[in-house]
C-alpha cells in the first residue's frame, strides 16, 4: 500500500489525518479513493495540490504508477503571475 501524507490544508476533509495508507495502482485511483473516504477531497487535491511520489513532484501524476511502498505527499500548489 501507498503511504500518503497529506499537507495541513488538506487536513480540513481528514478531519486532521495526516498520513495514511491506500491500496491503489495509480495516482488516479489513489485520487478517487480519498474521494471516497473524505468527500471532497479527491476533487480538492485536483484542483489545489501538487503530488510528490517518492521525492519527486509530478506536474501531471495521474496517469503514474505507485509502487506497494509508494511515498505520496500531497502539498499545496505554488501560486504564479
Amino acid at each position: 500500500m501507498a503511504h500518503v501524507s497529506i499537507s495541513s490544508d488538506g487536513r480540513g476533509f481528514t478531519g486532521g489525518v495526516a498520513e495514511l495508507e491506500v491500496e491503489a495502482p495509480t495516482v488516479r485511483r489513489l485520487i478517487l479513493e480519498l474521494d471516497r473516504r473524505f468527500p471532497g477531497l479527491g476533487n480538492y487535491v485536483e484542483r489545489r495540490m501538487a503530488i510528490a511520489i517518492d521525492g519527486e513532484i509530478h506536474q501531471d501524476a495521474y496517469g503514474a504508477v505507485l509502487a506497494p511502498d509508494s511515498e505520496v505527499v500531497l502539498i499545496p500548489k505554488i501560486g504564479g503571475g
